[in-house]
């Protein structure tokens, strides 16, 4: 796959005037070996590394973002969005509902647990869920559809792009304190921003 920004890396600009000890960190917290799971099961873990596999495919990265690992302690430390739809459980509850309820439905569709199954056996299911076409009894009330797009796909998402090896792969240079920007015109880039290969 090429790379949008080749060569850069968002890390370099540790010891620059674009990082504080403030970011330094939090970006070392980002970075550091991942801890033991501590909110999910061995088997919710191996079901979570499996769906986001197909959510957020890394095949080119020699080191995937945990994200797995990030959810769980996510979901651990008891964080979540600062909302909540009353239509859902608490943040935690749901994922273990919607967990649940993913592997009831690879199960049913597919007489295999969703992390043994095919790729494509593994979307079809992932793809009922957002639809909402899932078997309505394994959610227990929880809309399929909006646990997919409210937490699981949401919540993934963020997690990514929170990791620097993320930020790197789209440009990112991080926050905008302490340095800030100077060119904010269309197409104009500060100099210590990423350059992106021509398309």
């Amino acid at each position: 796959m090429a790379q949008r920004y080749p060569g850069y890396d968002v890390l370099a600009k540790w010891r620059t005037p674009s990082f504080d000890e403030t970011t330094r960190a939090a970006l070392r917290r980002r970075i550091a070996e991942p801890a033991p799971a501590r909110f999910f099961s061995p088997a919710e873990r191996r079901l979570v590394e499996a769906i986001v596999g197909r959510l957020i495919p890394q095949p080119d990265r020699a080191e995937p973002v945990p994200l797995a690992a990030m959810l769980d302690a996510f979901l651990a430390e008891g964080r979540d969005q600062g909302y909540r739809d009353a239509a859902m459980p608490p943040m935690r509850d749901a994922w273990r509902l919607g967990l649940a309820a993913i592997e009831a439905e690879a199960r049913a569709r597919h007489a295999t647990d969703f992390a043994d199954a095919p790729a494509e056996h593994q979307d079809a299911v992932l793809r009922a869920v957002q639809t909402g076409e899932a078997d309505r009894a394994a959610w227990q009330g929880m809309d399929p559809a909006k646990f997919f797009s409210g937490a699981l796909l949401k919540i993934v998402a963020g997690l990514y792009y929170a990791h620097p090896s993320a930020w790197s792969e789209i440009g990112f240079g991080g926050p905008a304190s302490p340095r800030g920007y100077v060119r904010l015109g269309l197409d104009e880039t500060d100099p210590w921003e990423a350059r992106e290969a021509a398309p």
